[in-house]
């Protein structure tokens, strides 16, 4: 058997420990969701009901990768990017023309003592508020407030933006600020600012957010404006939400007073939700949306869900739908 000599043999020894340390220091996660639920549905106005299998009622599917890298110091670079799915048929995005990286897709640093600045495409502080604060979180298909928000004509500009700067500031005393930008880029009328202040402490959980969106896409966006106050209690045997906010349409000249009353309720191994949801405009039909089910965990990452929901819109006759899903977090 051939000796190494102990120089060598240390040298080794130096360069597996390095490489040790070099994998200590830096991480990438893969990681995702699916969700897929069968349900009917009848929108508002509508006469007729529509069975099938969805995609995303509780939760839009995705799946990413994000990492970070310790620099030393506090400091540490990261990145993220995540892809929308639609699991019912396997293709890419929540529709068809949808960015790839559609749901984050940026870069960054992070400081213990200075807070997190991103760069590229962030999930707006506003949408995180909005899915925060209410029972059935992002649920895009009976989330009140997020159909409100998102869904009903009101606000503009995408639960993300693009080509934009996000800072988040340390945690101080129970407080984070954030400030966020998307930049005016060519074929944009303007930039979109936003501001962020969110508070906890023990059961109670508070934050208010605000943005301005100028900011055109492929496809042009009325200008919007947008305040919204929410807060939260945990009371132990049942969580209650509470949302209220406003959106001004600066190209139509219309407004819309938007709010929302929710409760969760353990019992079992899941969680019984509810949440009313009023949309009022200046000008228009107001719109009233309750929706109640029950959430079951078979594990940390995989739960099963039965949902109902009505809509209302003055004049016209209700909607309704319900689902029976799943999903899974890896």
């Amino acid at each position: 058997m051939k000796r190494i000599p102990i120089h060598r043999a240390a040298l080794i020894a130096a360069i597996a420990l390095a490489a040790g340390a070099a994998q200590a220091q830096s991480s990438v996660t893969l990681s995702g969701l699916l969700d897929v639920s069968a349900g009917q549905a009848k929108a508002a106005s509508s006469t007729s009901r529509v069975w099938g299998v969805d995609n995303g009622n509780m939760t839009t599917s995705w799946f990413g990768a994000s990492g970070s890298e310790d620099l030393g110091g506090g400091l540490s670079a990261l990145f993220t990017l995540q892809s929308f799915m639609r699991a019912d048929t396997g293709a890419s995005g929540r529709f068809g023309a949808d960015t790839f990286w559609a749901r984050n897709a940026f870069v960054g640093l992070a400081s213990k003592d200075f807070g997190k600045v991103t760069l590229g495409r962030n999930t707006t502080p506003f949408f995180v508020t909005t899915l925060s604060f209410n029972p059935f979180g992002d649920s895009f298909g009976y989330s009140p407030s997020i159909r409100h928000y998102f869904t009903s004509g009101t606000l503009t500009g995408d639960s993300g933006w693009s080509d934009s700067v996000l800072y988040t500031s340390p945690n101080l005393g129970g407080a984070t600020l954030q400030l966020f930008m998307a930049a005016a880029e060519a074929g944009s009328n303007g930039r979109n600012h936003g501001v962020n202040l969110r508070w906890g402490a023990g059961a109670i959980d508070a934050a208010f957010s605000w943005q301005d969106v100028k900011k055109d896409g492929a496809t042009a966006v009325a200008d919007t404006k947008a305040w919204q106050a929410a807060a939260s209690y945990d009371f132990g045997v049942a969580k209650a939400f509470g949302q209220y906010g406003k959106v001004d349409n600066k190209t139509t000249g219309n407004s819309y007073d938007i709010a929302g009353l929710g409760a969760s309720v353990p019992l079992g191994g899941g969680k019984i939700l509810a949440q009313w949801g009023q949309i009022k405009p200046e000008t228009g039909a107001k719109r009233k949306t309750f929706s109640a089910g029950y959430d079951y965990f078979l594990s940390k990452r995989t739960d099963l869900y039965a949902v109902a929901m009505s809509d209302k819109i003055d004049g016209q006759s209700s909607g309704s739908a319900f689902s029976v899903g799943i999903r899974h977090r890896y």
